[in-house]
């Protein structure tokens, strides 16, 4: 490498770096921005917010897995309120 590469390649480092600090800072400042202001509160959880029981017969609506040479296969049932 002769000087004016090396020259040009740390300008390039150089230029990058500033780039980078340039961009995190804006983000920064970007999301701090977007945040909004006010008190702060914790969710409260009530009794509408809970989880559903699965309804009742559930085991016999799911098929019943097949094991494999692994062992037992877990399974998934989706039920919809509707």
């Amino acid at each position: 490498m002769g000087v004016t590469a090396r020259r040009l390649w740390r300008w390039a480092v150089a230029v990058w770096v500033v780039l980078v600090a340039v961009a995190g800072g804006l983000t920064l400042w970007l999301r701090d921005a977007a945040e909004p202001r006010g008190p702060y509160v914790w969710e409260r959880a009530g009794p509408t917010t809970a989880v559903p029981s699965p309804p009742e017969g559930w085991e016999s609506a799911c098929t019943t897995p097949t094991p494999n040479e692994d062992g037992p296969v877990d399974r998934l049932c989706v039920f919809s309120s509707r």
